[in-house]
Parts: C-alpha cells; sequence; structure tokens
C-alpha cells in the first residue's frame, strides 16, 4: 500500500475524514491542510484502517465527559506521605512580607 492510500479504511472511516474536513475547511484551513488534519483525527479515533475481525485492536478514547469516581487519580496516603517537598501553610507568611504590607497601610492613612 503506497503512502496515502487510503483503500484500506472503511466507508465510515471515509465519510467521517470527508466530514472533518469539509467542517476544517469551514474554519480557514486549506484544502490540502484540511486532509490531512481530517485523516489525523480519524486515526486517532479509530486506530487506523480496517481491522481483522479476532485481532482487531480495541481502542478507547478518553473523553473528558466521562464521569470519573471521585478517587480516580487521587494517591494513597502512602503515596503522599513520600512526597520529599513540603509545602508552606497557606495561612503563614514570613514577617517580612508582614511587615511590609503593614508599613504600606500606615503609610496611606497618614
Amino acid at each position: 500500500m503506497p503512502q496515502g492510500d487510503k483503500s484500506k479504511y472503511t466507508d465510515k472511516q471515509k465519510r467521517q475524514a470527508e466530514h472533518i474536513e469539509e467542517s476544517y475547511e469551514e474554519r480557514g484551513a486549506g484544502k490540502k491542510e484540511a486532509e490531512q488534519r481530517a485523516w489525523a483525527t480519524v486515526n486517532a479515533v479509530s486506530g487506523g484502517g480496517k481491522k481483522s475481525g479476532s485481532g482487531k485492536k480495541s481502542t478507547t478514547r478518553k473523553s473528558s465527559t466521562t464521569k470519573k469516581s471521585p478517587t480516580a487519580g487521587k494517591k494513597s496516603s502512602t503515596a503522599r506521605a513520600k512526597k520529599t517537598t513540603r509545602k508552606r501553610p497557606a495561612g503563614k507568611k514570613s514577617t517580612t512580607v508582614r511587615a511590609k504590607k503593614t508599613t504600606k497601610r500606615t503609610r496611606a492613612k497618614k
């Protein structure tokens, strides 16, 4: 199959690419750029051309609209404890910053 040959794509993938290409052209992309972006999008969504029956690679597409469990992506307490850097508590500021703010306030009052 020569580079750029679309014969290994399904009819659905070809229709999707055509629709996506038209959308890019409406947004101001050139014909060639729109076609390249469209096929790149189809490849990203479906994983490329036709796949054989049993050897079909399952593609999972992450969507921002999918609900995640409340604990998804959170570290366990032991993983958090291993963290080497410590953050200063939000309420505490250094005395020099506090001193500068009080002098600004007193100057403004005078």
